[in-house]
């Protein structure tokens, strides 16, 4: 296959050439009865035949496109997931598509993530930005009015499309996109509460994915990486949260050093498929960074 040096479509192109090696022929066989089964379930495949969705090149790469049947498994599969988080007490809402840049600054993601963004527009002599990220959007509504810690825990959900800068050569039909939505949440807690709530968003997550028939998967709890903010207090505080909750669950895990968001750790969920394949799905964050960079308050008991 052909890919640029470092992955810059301006340099020269380079053959990309793939080799497997194998214990014994055993292995080999196993490896290509999984590959032959990968090509029946290609998602890409199915796609067409089936008519669900398509990519428009005329549109731009990474970008899908919902048929009418596509959209019916789709709205299915959307009602089922608004029906199990609001009868876990979960508030639905909904958030703007583009921000003005400073929220991104604010927020950090314009310093950390700004490779994975879209190019900035211009409207009206101020910089806006079309989002890659949900997160901010929901501290400023907690920030939009006086909150009491009676009022906490607060969890609210979104299924938030978000866009993200991907370069052409690493697209991959659904798999990997410039325009996705995402079921994302946000549980807004106190201290004390944060364990107890990170293990109701884990049997949550767990209730979800096993209605789906995943349920062979692995937790990799990932730690702080080189690229971060926040002080060792509220890494080590977050970091101890997380795991309390696998703890009380009684769940194995992992270490992926350095593999955590630039705002905290996370435990990843990685799923497995019908032939035994990995793939990263649900993640739960511990983010102490963000209420303090957007001055989230509440009034407490003293």
């Amino acid at each position: 296959a052909g890919a640029y040096w470092r992955g810059d479509e301006n340099r020269e192109m380079l053959q990309r050439i793939y080799a497997t090696a194998w214990k014994d022929p055993k292995q080999l066989k196993a490896y290509k009865k999984m590959m032959e089964e990968a090509k029946k379930r290609d998602h890409r495949m199915l796609g067409k035949q089936l008519d669900l969705f398509s990519i428009q090149e005329d549109a731009g790469g990474g970008l899908v496109f919902w048929h009418p049947k596509g959209a019916r498994i789709r709205t299915k599969i959307e009602d089922f997931w608004k029906d199990q988080h609001t009868s876990q007490g979960y508030d639905l809402v909904y958030s703007p598509h583009i921000a003005n840049l400073e929220l991104w600054k604010t927020s950090g993601h314009f310093d950390f993530y700004a490779e994975g963004m879209f190019d900035q527009m211009d409207v009206e002599n101020e910089v806006y930005q079309i989002r890659p990220m949900n997160c901010p959007f929901h501290c400023l509504m907690f920030k939009d009015d006086i909150r009491s810690y009676r009022d906490l825990p607060i969890r609210w959900a979104e299924l938030g499309t978000v866009y993200r800068y991907e370069r052409s050569g690493t697209l991959h039909g659904l798999m990997r996109v410039r325009g996705f939505t995402q079921d994302d949440a946000h549980v807004f807690c106190l201290p004390e509460q944060l364990e107890d709530e990170i293990v109701a968003v884990l049997k949550l997550t767990q209730g979800i994915l096993s209605r789906f028939g995943f349920n062979k998967y692995e937790l990799m709890l990932s730690t702080r990486p080189e690229k971060s903010v926040g002080s060792d207090k509220i890494w080590d505080d977050a970091t101890a949260a997380l795991v309390g909750a696998m703890d009380k669950l009684g769940w194995s895990y992992g270490i992926d050093e350095g593999g955590g968001a630039f705002y905290g750790p996370k435990i990843d969920l990685k799923i497995k498929d019908a032939i035994g394949r990995t793939w990263q799905c649900s993640t739960v964050q511990c983010d102490f960074n963000l209420p303090d960079r957007f001055d989230l308050d509440y009034i407490s008991a003293e």
